[in-house]
């Protein structure tokens, strides 16, 4: 096969079309520093001295041949994008185990050691995407992202991306229709299963005891919907307001899937100023089953 043949070929196969070939051949590569200089153009608000959001592995220099958006950068994220075609991964959480990606206590650590040794045998770039994120403007991408993803659009309250009105949904209804759409295993749920629901204030991601207080104490707010908290503060509080005779309620959902639609809308905003390579989502999975239902490891169902 011709070189220039067999190029546009291998170009093909990793999901370009015909225009993005045609640039790709033109121009020269686009670099992960680049893709990072336009994400920060594109936000809409300055970019942080003091962030998280920084390359965790991998250069500024690498030539970026294709981009996956995730919640969480797990192995198993990585090694799909990797097998995608997708060399740079920004993800939401992060990559090694702590928000601040901080590794001196993993130095030896064999899990640690073999998923930086795929990332940069596979030249891999993973890009740490959080802070600003959440300050995107004109709305925070992740609430954007989950109100599209649940339909909420029409619920949501024009002044406070966070809070949603229901016509006196049961908080029961409202958690099942929740855990259907986003397609959740392991949802808990505390409060009156019958307890009608009008307004709602949604905390996507972790919710520690402050906020979390203030947002379930408003005297407006049936329930507050989380992704994960401390059981002994958030979860305790919540169960004392209900004991002590308030008509309060608390939905966890679990983490990774309080924010997953969050990274689906990020890829399609990212499209709108980079055209040069593919850009797809990839889910990161639900980490917990029940017992009741138990499937593999490697399920991401």
């Amino acid at each position: 096969m011709h070189i220039a043949s067999r190029r546009s070929f291998l170009w093909g196969a990793m999901g370009l079309t015909a225009a993005q070939l045609v640039r790709a051949q033109a121009a020269p590569p686009l670099t992960a520093g680049q893709v990072l200089d336009r994400i920060k153009a594109q936000v809409g608000i300055p970019w942080r001295a003091q962030t998280v959001d920084n390359l965790i592995v991998g250069t500024a220099e690498t030539p970026v041949k294709g981009i996956a958006t995730t919640m969480m950068a797990t192995l198993d994220v990585v090694k799909r994008a990797a097998a995608a075609g997708k060399n740079m991964v920004i993800t939401h959480e992060s990559t090694f185990f702590s928000h601040q990606d901080r590794v001196d206590q993993f130095q030896k650590d064999a899990t640690y050691l073999h998923k930086l040794d795929f990332l940069k045998k596979n030249n891999l770039v993973v890009f740490h995407f959080h802070d600003h994120l959440h300050g995107l403007k004109p709305m925070d991408g992740v609430a954007k992202g989950m109100m599209r993803e649940l339909g909420w659009e029409k619920n949501n309250d024009p002044q406070n991306f966070r809070q949603y009105t229901f016509p006196g949904v049961p908080l029961a209804k409202l958690a099942k229709e929740m855990q259907t759409k986003l397609k959740i295993r392991t949802m808990r749920v505390i409060g009156d299963p019958q307890m009608p629901i009008n307004r709602a204030m949604a905390s996507w991601g972790n919710c520690s005891l402050m906020p979390g207080v203030p947002f379930i104490s408003q005297p407006n707010v049936d329930v507050l919907i989380i992704g994960e908290t401390h059981e002994w503060e958030l979860v305790e509080y919540v169960q004392d307001m209900i004991s002590s005779g308030q008509k309060k309620a608390l939905i966890v959902l679990g983490h990774v899937v309080s924010e997953q639609a969050g990274m689906k809308y990020c890829a399609e905003w990212l499209k709108g100023f980079i055209n040069e390579v593919p850009i797809e989502f990839i889910a990161a999975a639900e980490p917990f089953w029940r017992p009741d239902k138990p499937i593999s490891n490697g399920s991401r169902q």
